[in-house]
């Protein structure tokens, strides 16, 4: 069942109530983290309208926050430590779901997208499953890198369309429709970043997300597939960006474009040099890219 929430607005010129005021500290709160943790995402997402940018920062933000409860430990912590504020975290969205109220700012801007936008445990219990598999698993085969990918970014790509399409009439049609688009969207984005983090990931927290791939030989001809299969994901993804309401479309074609960019400057790069760089688009190269953008309109 979707549940559906329209947030209440104080009328023109009045004080906003107290809870009114903490769900806009809450909102500020989830804008803050995506500013500090996001220079790609905030770019992209400033195209959106106004009303599905703050649904789509809630969403990322609490996605933030979980990645580093488990990529960001303090010095004096350990896993089982870790272990246990994801379940904690994963809790309190649960409650704050069925409650509609959080003391934890980003959970509780988080569950006031979820309730208006439907989004619901089908999506959230897969995300922290992946997040906790990052506490538990170090190599990944073809079924568990599956599903991580799908719980860490398909579920996340589902939850921004459901934000996306909140203000159309036929919203479950066109999710149907849109499904797969965005799905791969998210895989595409996830793989893109495994890659250009694979030094990080190997050498500082000793992990190996693509199946199989031996890091101390990483070569042309892997790149190489890996990049083949990117591709094809952001394939399927481009040919759903039109189909999206011009409220979203510049900005997923933005975010599209500029991982689009990050692939092509992968396939360039010697796999030595992924092996031990994080390869970047630089910041006048993404302006340009989104001029380019917005040059092209809402098409």
């Amino acid at each position: 069942m979707r549940l559906r929430e329209k947030a209440a607005r104080p009328a023109r010129g009045a004080q906003p109530l107290p809870y009114e005021l903490y769900d806009e500290v809450a909102e500020a709160a989830a804008d803050m983290v995506i500013r500090r943790y996001s220079t790609s995402f905030g770019l992209a997402s400033r195209l959106l309208a106004p009303s599905v940018r703050t649904h789509v920062r809630n969403v990322y933000a609490l996605v933030r926050v979980a990645d580093e409860v488990v990529d960001a430990p303090r010095p004096d912590g350990d896993v089982a430590g870790r272990a246990a504020l994801l379940t904690e975290l994963h809790a309190e969205v649960l409650r704050a779901l069925e409650t509609g109220h959080s003391a934890n700012l980003v959970v509780h801007a988080f569950a006031r997208t979820a309730r208006t936008c439907g989004i619901d445990a089908e999506l959230i219990d897969p995300f922290f499953a992946s997040m906790r598999m990052d506490l538990e698993r170090v190599e990944h085969d073809e079924a568990s890198f599956a599903a991580y990918v799908h719980g860490s970014a398909e579920v996340i790509g589902l939850m921004c369309l459901k934000a996306f399409l909140l203000e159309t009439p036929d919203a479950e049609l066109q999710y149907h429709r849109l499904r797969e688009g965005a799905l791969r969207l998210g895989a595409a984005f996830q793989k893109i970043n495994f890659l250009r983090d694979l030094a990080a990931d190997h050498d500082d927290l000793g992990r190996s997300y693509f199946p199989g791939l031996d890091v101390d030989h990483f070569d042309d001809a892997t790149r190489d597939r890996l990049l083949d299969d990117i591709d094809a994901d952001l394939a399927v993804a481009a040919a759903a960006i039109p189909h999206l309401p011009a409220s979203s479309r510049r900005a997923v074609r933005a975010a599209h474009v500029l991982f689009g960019e990050l692939a092509l400057r992968l396939r360039r790069t010697p796999p030595a040099a992924i092996r031990t760089q994080r390869v970047r688009v630089p910041s006048p190269r993404k302006a340009q890219l989104v001029a380019l953008v917005l040059a092209r309109g809402a098409a």
